[in-house]
C-alpha cells in the first residue's frame, strides 16, 4: 500500500486518479463508511462531467498554462496532497470545476460560448436534512412517468446552456440492480445522464420506504428531447417520462 486510507480519497476514486492499491484499499473503506458512500455519491455527476475533458481553450489566471486541461491539473493537484496527506484534494478538485463553470469546453458537446454546470446525485435521504437533488426535486415541477411493475417516479427538469439538467424520483424498485436514467432526442439519439445501483432492499418498497433521489446530466438541449427512459443494465425499462 502506497498509503493509508484518508476521507478525502473520496474526490480522487470518483476520477480515477488512485493507484490499483489505494483504489482497493478505499472500496474495502467505503464498505464501512456511509460519509463516504453519500459524498462518492454526490460527486458522480461531477466525474461524469469530467470525463473526457479535453485541453483548456481559455483560462485567465496566469498560474494555469493554455495547453493544460483539467484531469493533468487534478493529478498534479493529488501528487501535491499527498505530501500533505492529501488534506486539500476535494479543495483543488471544487477549484477544478469552477474552472469548468468558468469557460472551459467539454468533449464536443459545448460550444465555446456555453457555460457549463455540473450535476450530482445521491440516493434516499441523510437524517432529518434534504441532500441535493431531493432538494431540488422539492423545489421543482415534477413531470410524473410511467412505470412498470409498480414502479413509479417523476422528473424535474431543466434548460441549462450546456445542455439538461434533471432530479430524478425513483420508488417500487428492489435490488440488487444496476440503472441509468436516458435522454432520448427526438432524432432518437440515446444519451446517459446519470448512473447507479440499486442495493438488495431497493427504493420506495416495504422495509425500505425511502425513494431514490438523482441528479444527472444531458447534452442534448430540453428543447430537442422528447423523452426520458429508467433503464436496467439488462435493457428492461422500468420508467417512461416525457419531456
Amino acid at each position: 500500500m502506497t498509503s493509508r486510507v484518508e476521507h478525502t480519497d473520496v474526490g480522487a476514486y470518483a476520477l480515477g486518479l488512485l493507484d490499483e492499491d489505494d483504489r482497493l484499499a478505499f472500496e474495502a473503506h467505503l464498505l464501512g463508511c456511509s460519509s463516504c458512500r453519500y459524498e462518492l455519491s454526490d460527486l458522480a455527476g461531477v466525474a461524469s462531467v469530467l470525463h473526457g475533458i479535453g485541453p483548456v481553450e481559455d483560462l485567465d489566471p496566469p498560474s494555469l498554462e493554455p495547453e493544460g486541461d483539467v484531469v493533468d491539473l487534478l493529478r498534479r493537484k493529488k501528487a501535491a496532497d499527498r505530501r500533505t496527506r492529501r488534506g486539500t484534494f476535494v479543495i483543488g478538485m471544487a477549484a477544478a470545476v469552477t474552472l469548468v463553470a468558468g469557460g472551459l469546453t467539454i468533449g464536443t458537446q459545448l460550444s465555446a460560448g456555453d457555460t457549463p454546470q455540473v450535476a450530482q446525485g445521491h440516493g434516499g435521504h441523510m437524517g432529518t436534512n434534504m441532500g441535493p437533488a431531493e432538494q431540488f426535486y422539492a423545489d421543482g415541477r415534477p413531470i410524473e412517468g410511467t412505470g412498470a411493475e409498480g414502479v413509479t417516479g417523476g422528473l424535474v427538469v431543466e434548460s441549462k446552456g450546456w445542455g439538461t439538467h434533471a432530479a430524478l424520483k425513483l420508488s417500487g424498485v428492489k435490488g440488487p440492480l444496476e440503472c441509468e436514467l436516458i435522454s432520448v432526442g427526438k432524432s432518437g439519439e440515446r444519451r446517459v445522464m446519470t448512473g447507479w445501483s440499486v442495493p438488495p432492499a431497493g427504493y420506495g418498497v416495504p422495509g425500505s420506504p425511502d425513494p431514490l433521489y438523482m441528479h444527472g446530466g444531458s447534452a442534448t438541449p430540453l428543447r430537442d428531447i422528447d423523452h426520458f427512459e429508467v433503464v436496467t443494465s439488462a435493457g428492461r425499462k422500468l420508467l417512461t417520462i416525457k419531456a
